[in-house]
């Protein structure tokens, strides 16, 4: 991964930490599945290689965004656009 894509998605990831912490109505149950698959990308940010499981994280990202769209249609957008970035850095 090119160093540029990597600080995109560090910074894209930091953006969605913080809008998951402002989404005071978001389910426990949606909220824990997206941190665990933004814990499993963040790793894979930091230990490329490192967690064979983190390929299904962008899939999961995306069913949740699907689910998020019309209540939390900004983070639905959030969700979106870091799922992009994945794809383009290759992961």
């Amino acid at each position: 991964m090119v160093e540029t894509e990597t600080e995109s998605l560090k910074q894209s990831l930091a953006r969605l930490h913080a809008e998951l912490t402002h989404a005071p109505r978001l389910d426990e149950l949606s909220r824990q599945m997206l941190r665990t698959a933004l814990a499993d990308i963040e790793r894979l940010l930091h230990e490329p290689g490192v967690l064979p499981t983190v390929d299904a994280a962008p899939r999961r990202l995306e069913s949740l965004a699907v689910g998020f769209e019309a209540d939390h249609p900004a983070l639905a957008a959030s969700l979106r656009q870091f799922i992009d970035l994945l794809g383009r850095a290759g992961v």
